[in-house]
């Protein structure tokens, strides 16, 4: 049964998690915060997987606070380092036979350009390459449980991006925009592609992909004075229909994870034609974000420069998305 589109999606209908891990990525502040705070209200056992271990801690801190009986555990994982990807994949291996949730919620934009330590450009590598690997260095720890979920966070931002093959990480001239929005894009031609293979490979395993629409976070740190004006709770009498609380945008995460009428290859987000604010709904991506042939060509790309290879099987027609 597909979901209503047209029902307000709360809190309140987060069902009881007990006895279900779920992993965060970027879970200290913002939207990963939110989200791993209403899941352990819930009774998951959450994993924060964070950059900064000090305040990943001080984030688990502020959670057990809130919610006293909450399992929380805190994970350093670097997503712009292919060594710490490796690292963290390898400890939560060996600290765990089996994810239920693996949300991957962390990312970030360079308003200058910067290479990372294996050569990437560093928002495609933050937000896409980082989490490709991840995600296949620890997925056979969610094959092992029926009806897990990868939920990965885009954007609406996806809408204006586009993958540029020839120079992906940007060499020959930089724009900060360019490179969050193709990374955005990327997000979702993962989560099909991947849902694809999953279904190929006749496992329940799904993926499926969110966007909180545009949320008042830390994130907007890095955007130009405008936007970081707009961003301002002070404002929010003004901007209610531009900006949304975090509190309120992490939902269509939260959704995509839990819900169980979600199905694989599904994209949750605001309602409406902007999709700037709102209660979590199915959306529809660009058709670009559809391109079969861009989605296996991001994928083959993504293993050679991860070096990361999944062992699913090639997509067939008649699957999932």
């Amino acid at each position: 049964m597909a979901p209503n589109t047209w029902q307000r999606w709360t809190s309140a209908d987060i069902p009881d998690q007990r006895g279900r891990t779920a992993l965060i990525t970027g879970a200290n502040t913002g939207l990963g915060f939110e989200t791993a705070k209403l899941l352990a209200e819930r009774g998951a056992s959450v994993i924060m997987a964070c950059r900064n271990a000090d305040k990943a801690a001080g984030a688990a801190a502020r959670i057990t606070a809130s919610v006293p009986d909450a399992t929380v555990s805190t994970l350093r994982l670097d997503l712009a380092s292919l060594a710490s990807v490796r690292e963290a994949a390898e400890r939560i291996r060996a600290d765990h036979s089996r994810l239920d949730l693996l949300i991957n919620n962390a990312g970030g934009i360079r308003p200058r350009y910067a290479v990372t330590g294996d050569g990437f450009e560093s928002t495609f590598a933050t937000n896409h390459l980082g989490p490709f690997a991840f995600t296949g260095l620890v997925l056979d720890l969610l094959l092992a449980v029926p009806g897990s979920r990868v939920v990965t966070v885009s954007s609406i931002g996806h809408r204006r991006g586009a993958i540029n093959f020839d120079d992906l990480h940007f060499a020959h001239g930089y724009r900060y925009t360019h490179a969050y929005f193709q990374s955005k894009l990327a997000n979702l031609m993962f989560t099909y592609e991947l849902d694809r293979r999953l279904s190929a490979t006749g496992v329940s395993t799904v993926a499926v992909a969110a966007h909180p629409g545009n949320a008042r976070t830390e994130f907007g740190r890095e955007m130009p004075l405008p936007v970081r004006v707009l961003m301002r709770p002070r404002l929010r009498l003004l901007t209610w229909w531009l900006m949304q609380s975090p509190q309120k945008a992490a939902l269509a995460t939260v959704r995509a994870a839990v819900d169980p009428d979600v199905r694989g290859g599904e994209y949750y987000g605001p309602p409406g034609r902007a999709q700037y604010t709102g209660y979590p709904t199915r959306v529809t991506s660009t058709p670009l974000s559809h391109d079969a042939a861009a989605q296996r060509r991001l994928w083959q790309e993504s293993e050679r420069l991860t070096g990361v290879a999944y062992l699913l099987g090639e997509p067939v027609p008649g699957t999932r998305s």
